[in-house]
């Protein structure tokens, strides 16, 4: 289901990074960097060369970048990449009910670190297998392999979807059912360019446009009424 290698690790190193990547990648760095320790001890140029280049891209891919949380007022992207689709629902596949959608494309370029758009607790977790189509296309959300996380806010339930992609094969989730996630706070990561669909209440305000591109942890995506009453009161 999910990378079976850091379920033997405290999910608190992951969700509370403080390396300059995230650790999912770490095997994968390793492994590039050891590859190309052993061809530069065999003199291996050609070889040498690639894999000095792979490990450079791969501890560029999972970089990991400390980002300040914006202040409160509204809920924020949950994943690097760009807005393909915003739509209203009739029924919300996951909770019920109506809800507005918003979709993130993540291409191989994107940090691929994932972020909760809100403050609120999980109240479930829930893998789907499935295909692997291109994240793009619009049946992804239902027939891609997926990880389906549930927050409950003030305002009502969110979903969170991370959906994988045609080169992604790997759905990495640290959070646990019962977590108290924190606005901008770590969760998980898809590998090698995916989505993440977000359904949010139906009333929520919606602050993007289709082609936009976001930030996870920083950029706004709804006014989150909930917050500002908060803040008010």
């Amino acid at each position: 289901m999910f990378d079976k290698y850091f379920k033997a690790h405290d999910p608190e190193l992951n969700i509370n990074n403080r390396l300059p990547v995230a650790r999912a990648g770490l095997p994968f760095i390793l492994a590039g960097a050891a590859l190309f320790l052993v061809c530069l001890a065999a003199d291996w140029a050609c070889a040498r060369n690639f894999f000095f280049v792979l490990t450079l891209f791969v501890a560029w891919f999972f970089r990991d970048p400390d980002r300040p949380t914006p202040p409160e007022g509204f809920g924020l992207a949950p994943a690097d990449g760009r807005i393909i689709k915003i739509e209203d629902l009739g029924d919300n596949p996951h909770t019920g009910g109506p809800a507005k959608k918003i979709s993130i494309f993540m291409n191989l370029f994107n940090v691929h670190v994932n972020r909760a758009p809100v403050s609120g607790r999980l109240t479930s977790q829930t893998y789907f297998p499935g295909t692997f189509l291109n994240a793009s296309f619009d049946k992804a959300s239902a027939d891609n392999e997926r990880n389906v996380l549930i927050l409950e806010t003030p305002a009502g339930p969110v979903a969170i979807v991370q959906i994988a992609g045609l080169i992604a094969r790997r759905i990495v989730s640290w959070a646990r059912d019962g977590d108290e996630l924190k606005r901008g706070q770590r969760f998980g990561l898809i590998r090698f360019g995916s989505r993440v669909d977000l359904y949010l209440p139906p009333e929520a305000e919606i602050m993007v446009a289709v082609g936009q591109n976001v930030s996870a942890g920083w950029s706004p995506l709804w006014r989150d009424g909930a917050a500002l009453g908060r803040n008010q009161a």
